[in-house]
Parts: structure tokens; C-alpha cells; sequence
């Protein structure tokens, strides 16, 4: 009986020194006690400003702080371009960047994502129109509008093409426009009669303009959101890694998806570059 009650707590302690080491961080950002991640804060509910105050708010705001607390450091935002996140990755002005930024092939080429969170393309249509467009069978024949900066527009043409014109029916008119925000007045406006946008912020309009928008049936395709680290720093690729699973295991991931109404973009377990 005594062998194995130190077999068991030898086993214990081994277990708690794999986890203690796969969250080791850098020696560099243990000496400066933080780690510094970039985002945009342009994209609610995942990352954004309150209007009142000016702070930044938003899922991977809350989900960076837990993080960094997980890791015992402090977290420093910094405000940069999307575009500018990677490059600023590559220099070493950033440890990590939390903007919901898709996970992709081409982008691993330069870092490693730790996997979070999904987000899929949602059609939508204005309150006014739901008598007209009950479901997504109706957009069959209709201007169906979504960014032309995303892949949202190739993806409707692909679905127009397999769900529309393969069955007969007229091909949906895709309209490539400035953004999401300008997809929502076309739609009010009634020049689109509906639109397509991450499913991840819909619940977040809605709630912004009550009454207005409607869903049409499920995201009709998915990509996953993830945290960038550079390839070169897999040991706090690893220890983010670990704080993120720990965060889903003890409930503060769940409440946060609550929180900011994304109980549909849930991931587990945490991957490393499974985006396509």
C-alpha cells in the first residue's frame, strides 16, 4: 500500500512538473514580467472600444488578460494594423497577436497559430425582407452582398453554384462591398437583399440594432481563429498553448463565450495550425 501511495505521488509530481515546463515562458519575457500582444480593435465582439470610455474590450481582450494572468505576467496591448501583425511579430515588437485572425496555410509560413476559436460565414437578412426570405433556399436569384477584402464573396459563389445553379435554379448575384458595416446599410437600404458575415459578430449587431437583422439557418462554412506566435518561439507557443487549455478545463474560456454571446464558435481541444 505504501509503494503505490508513492507511486501515486511520484506520478503526481511528475504530471505537475510536465505541466509546470510545457508553460515555462522565454527567459526574455520572464525578465520583463509581460507579454506584449498585438490587436485591432475593430472587430466586435472580439475586439472593440467602449464608446464611453475608450478601453479595450472584447473576447481576446479578456481572454489575453486571462492568458497572461494563467502565465503569471502581465499583458501589454499594443493597437496595430491588421495587416502589420506578422511583420511586427517577425521584429520583435509583439510576443503574439489576438485579433480573430484566421488560421491558414499561407500565414503558417511564418507563424504558428494556437487554434481558439471558429467562425463561419452566416447569411443574414433585414426584419423587413423575412416574409420574403424564410430561409437560405430563398436566396436562390437574389444580390447577397459580404466584404470583398474577405473570402466571403468565393464562398457564396461556391454555395450559389452547388445549392442554386446545380439544382436548377437562378445563381445568387454576389456583390463584393466595402465591409461588413456597408453590407448592413445595403441591406437596410434594400439594394442587397441579404448579406453574409463571420457568425461571430452577427450576435453582437443584432444586439447593437435590435430588430433589424435575421439570421438565415447555420454558418454555411468554417474557419478557426487563432493566436500567431513565431515560428522560432515554440516554447511560448507551447506555454499558450497549455493556459488555454487550462482556461477551457476550469470554465473561464465557456463563461467568456457566454459573455460575448459565442456559444457557436466554441473550439476544444486546442489545436496548433489546423486551419486550411
Amino acid at each position: 500500500m505504501k509503494t503505490m501511495t508513492r507511486l501515486a505521488i511520484l506520478g503526481g509530481a511528475l504530471a505537475f512538473s510536465f505541466s509546470a515546463g510545457a508553460q515555462e515562458l522565454p527567459a526574455r519575457i520572464k525578465a520583463a514580467g509581460k507579454l506584449v500582444i498585438a490587436t485591432m480593435p475593430n472587430y466586435p465582439p472580439i475586439t472593440y472600444k467602449d464608446p464611453a470610455t475608450n478601453v479595450l474590450q472584447g473576447f481576446d481582450i479578456e481572454l489575453g488578460e486571462a492568458i497572461g494572468k494563467e502565465l503569471g505576467v502581465k499583458v501589454e496591448w499594443q493597437e496595430i494594423a491588421f495587416a502589420q501583425m506578422l511583420p511586427s511579430l517577425q521584429t520583435g515588437r509583439v510576443d503574439l497577436a489576438m485579433a480573430g485572425m484566421s488560421d491558414k496555410k499561407a500565414r503558417q509560413e511564418t507563424a504558428d497559430f494556437v487554434d481558439y476559436m471558429k467562425s463561419g460565414a452566416q447569411f443574414y437578412t433585414s426584419k423587413a425582407l423575412a416574409g420574403e426570405i424564410k430561409s437560405v433556399d430563398d436566396l436562390c436569384g437574389k444580390s447577397v452582398g459580404a466584404s470583398r477584402s474577405t473570402d466571403w464573396p468565393a464562398q457564396i459563389t461556391a454555395w450559389s453554384e452547388t445549392n442554386c445553379v446545380a439544382k436548377g435554379k437562378p445563381a445568387i448575384n454576389v456583390m463584393g462591398t466595402e465591409g461588413s458595416a456597408d453590407a448592413r446599410t445595403q441591406i437596410k437600404s434594400q439594394r442587397l437583399q441579404a448579406a453574409a458575415q463571420g457568425n461571430e459578430t452577427l450576435p453582437y449587431n443584432q444586439k447593437l440594432e435590435p430588430d433589424t437583422y435575421v439570421t438565415l439557418g447555420e454558418a454555411f462554412s468554417q474557419s478557426l481563429a487563432g493566436i500567431p506566435v513565431l515560428k522560432s518561439e515554440t516554447q511560448l507557443r507551447d506555454a499558450v498553448k497549455v493556459a488555454l487549455e487550462k482556461l477551457q478545463a476550469n470554465g473561464t474560456y465557456d463563461a467568456l463565450l457566454d459573455k460575448y454571446g459565442l456559444k457557436a464558435n466554441k473550439l476544444t481541444p486546442v489545436t496548433i495550425n489546423a486551419g486550411e
